[in-house]
Parts: C-alpha cells; sequence; structure tokens
C-alpha cells in the first residue's frame, strides 16, 4: 500500500495568507484531502485485485447495481451511484460494447434506455466479487472491525447530509 511521508502530510507549518490569527491547517486535518487520499488507495488497491478483469470501480458499482435491481434506466442508475447522466451512459456503453450490459429502450419511455446484465456480466461480477471485497477490506484494514464499521457509519452519514450533490461534476 502506497503510504505519504508523515513529513509531507504533516508538513513543516504553513506560510502564506491566511484568515487573520488561524492555527496552521496541515493537510492530515483536512476531510476533504484525506477523503482523496482513501479515495486514491483505494482505487490502487481495487487495480492491483481486478485487474484481470479489466473493470473500474465505477463500472463495477454499476455491475453490482444492476445485479441488484435486475435492470434499471439510466436515469435511476446514474442517481443510485451519485453520478451525472453522462459520466453513467459512458461506462454502461463500455459495458455494453464488451457484452456485459444489455441496454434497450423504455416501451413505455422512448427516451429512457433500460439497462440490465447479460449472462456474460452477471458471470464477471460472480468472478470479480471476492477480488473487490478484498480491495475493499485491505482500503480499511489498518482499523479494528469496530473502526471499520464506525467509519461506514460516520461516511454514510456525511454522504445522506450531502445528498443534494450528487451527479455534480469532479473539477479533478
Amino acid at each position: 500500500m502506497e503510504q505519504v511521508s508523515e513529513s509531507i502530510v504533516e508538513g513543516p507549518p504553513e506560510r502564506g495568507p491566511g484568515p487573520e490569527g488561524a492555527a496552521p491547517w496541515p493537510l492530515s486535518e483536512r476531510p476533504g484531502f484525506l477523503a482523496r487520499r482513501m479515495h486514491q488507495i483505494h482505487v490502487s488497491l481495487f487495480a492491483e485485485r481486478c485487474a484481470d478483469f479489466r473493470v473500474t470501480p465505477l463500472q463495477y458499482s454499476l455491475l453490482s447495481l444492476l445485479r441488484q435491481l435486475g435492470q434499471a434506466d439510466q436515469t435511476t442508475i446514474a442517481e443510485a451511484v451519485a453520478l451525472d447522466r453522462t459520466t453513467t451512459t459512458g461506462a454502461l456503453k463500455r459495458l455494453a460494447a464488451r457484452g456485459l450490459v444489455d441496454r434497450a429502450t423504455s416501451p413505455t419511455d422512448r427516451r429512457a434506455q433500460i439497462c440490465r446484465l447479460t449472462a456474460a456480466g452477471e458471470a464477471l461480477h460472480g468472478a470479480m466479487e471476492a477480488a473487490a471485497r478484498e480491495a475493499h477490506a485491505r482500503t480499511v484494514e489498518a482499523l479494528s472491525e469496530a473502526d471499520q464499521a464506525h467509519l461506514i457509519r460516520l461516511l454514510r452519514q456525511v454522504v445522506a447530509a450531502h445528498d443534494d450533490r450528487m451527479g455534480e461534476a469532479d473539477l479533478g
């Protein structure tokens, strides 16, 4: 697992302009920085464990959601994975090109695309599930089981409090 040197994360006290009288604010105290680092770590672990499947974490989320729902329209899927429809549609098109997802025009709304896993998508999801679970477990393995559960509760609480921000662009 890649680690950031404590001296980089903790670093020297911040210099330069800041709010008058504000204490230094090291990166290691910033929730956004820590969330981004945790995401980087997870993506790296996922890539290591799941490289042979040629599926990104987002694509795995889409496969998992479709496995759970059976079928859904692209707007519902986008909302469920908290992404904009364009990004979600692109990912679903790539999965469809690989024969893992079927996309068809809705019989009740010609503007909507209904998606479902193909047999190959079901098989791939099943084949990679253990590796994906391992990547998730490795992401939080430094924590006790109780702390892992607590972290998940806290993350869910933060996500729920900002649910209105679903699908907003990643400004990189």
